[in-house]
């Protein structure tokens, strides 16, 4: 949205990134006039990068059920993930996508807006927390967002589950979700050339789904698993190949959710991801 200087607003889309958006967003069904796509979307990344709630979004955006209502219905129908598709396809097209991808997570704290997920209906169980990525952690209520990224540290893939659950068992599901759609015929591109992560990932199934594969790896073992293989001798075998300046391009880092449900939150994360991929192309 640009006001009437012609001056960007901060925390809206810029020009670039609006044109790249634009083909993306349904169009709207005949009937009466709404408020304009590029607001509302604005709304939405204002909301996002801000983290105020929906009720208190300023009044240029719009009601703020009507920007709800409609982030909502792009969350269910996949707007956003796809959107994040296309513009990684567009990327691979043009040679631009560094497939020595980098696998991490982060531990984001569940605001109490999202915390209040069940409690319509009386439920607040367990099993409905875990089907919106909500569990228990040292900090609290939290989720944990899982990144699979490329050379250049942006994101390729997006997997969130309750903030508990380890990161060994959450590599493979996270890269087999890597499909960078092609822009012409072909099926997706889903292999990475390598992979670097974090101790967290130095087991041996998953150090063999990788070898399986045929990808490279680069993951330092951890200490207990170094002592384990020189306690067996000879039979410890070698140790695995590690690669240190490859290592030093690993990344780490990303906030707090407030959105109630996954479907919603991942949504925001890959909207907040197709921006970092607009700027970048």
């Amino acid at each position: 949205m640009v006001d009437h200087g012609g001056v960007i607003r901060r925390h809206e889309l810029t020009d670039q990134e609006w044109e790249l958006l634009a083909p993306l967003i349904p169009r709207a069904a005949t009937g009466r006039p709404r408020v304009e796509d590029r607001q509302v979307i604005n709304g939405m990344v204002y909301k996002i990068r801000t983290g105020i709630s929906w009720r208190d979004l300023p009044e240029r955006y719009g009601p703020w059920k009507t920007v709800y209502t409609r982030f909502r219905r792009y969350a269910l129908d996949g707007v956003f993930t796809r959107a994040l598709q296309q513009v990684q396809a567009h990327a691979d097209e043009a040679g631009d996508i560094d497939w020595l991808i980098q696998i991490d997570s982060t531990i984001v704290r569940a605001h109490q807006h999202a915390a209040a997920t069940g409690r319509k209906g009386g439920s607040t169980g367990r099993t409905n927390r875990g089907d919106h990525a909500l569990g228990r952690s040292r900090g609290g209520l939290t989720t944990k967002i899982h990144l699979a990224c490329d050379g250049k540290g942006r994101p390729l893939a997006i997997l969130l589950t309750p903030g508990q659950r380890h990161d060994s068992v959450c590599a493979r599901p996270l890269l087999e979700r890597i499909r960078v759609p092609r822009t012409g015929l072909g099926r997706p591109r889903c292999k990475p050339d390598q992979v670097i992560a974090d101790k967290a990932y130095s087991s041996r199934g998953f150090r063999a789904y990788l070898r399986k594969r045929g990808i490279a790896c680069t993951i330092p073992e951890k200490a207990d698993q170094q002592q384990h293989r020189h306690n067996r001798g000879r039979r410890g075998g070698r140790p695995p190949a590690f690669d240190r300046q490859i290592y030093r391009r690993r990344f780490r880092g990303i906030a707090t959710r407030y959105d109630k449900t996954a479907t919603s939150y991942e949504a925001a994360v890959s909207l907040a991801s197709f921006l970092l991929w607009a700027r970048s192309v």
